[in-house]
């Protein structure tokens, strides 16, 4: 019981890796992400500050995550054009909009009288 509960943990990974190892935008995401934290831990963010970023970062990756899978297990079941794949993988991408929209915004709100007063 344990051992599949492990290995799990195991083929997470893997998928995480894999799609970070592929996908371009995933890669840019993970770029941001250094740079935010970095950025947090210069700017001594509070606890909250950070739950907010923190929250913001694992919601991207999810949404881009799961729009990876949705792009991979359409191609695989619709090889060639169907106007039902084009929408079920244009709706995926736009769940990873707007998250990343919503994620800019806390950044904007969290960082942005930081980064203001730095430069006042």
């Amino acid at each position: 019981m344990v051992r599949r509960r492990v290995a799990s943990f195991g083929y997470a990974f893997q998928g995480v890796w894999s799609a970070l190892k592929t996908e371009v935008h995933l890669q840019f995401h993970a770029a941001a992400t250094v740079v935010v934290l970095g950025l947090g831990l210069y700017l001594g963010l509070a606890r909250w500050e950070w739950v907010a970023v923190v929250v913001a970062i694992g919601a991207v990756w999810s949404a881009e995550l799961v729009n990876t899978a949705v792009e991979t297990l359409v191609n695989l079941v619709s090889p060639g054009y169907h106007p039902l794949a084009g929408r079920a993988k244009d709706v995926a991408a736009g769940a990873v909009l707007v998250m990343a929209v919503a994620a800019l915004a806390v950044g904007l709100l969290i960082f942005g009288p930081k980064l203001w007063a730095l430069l006042a």
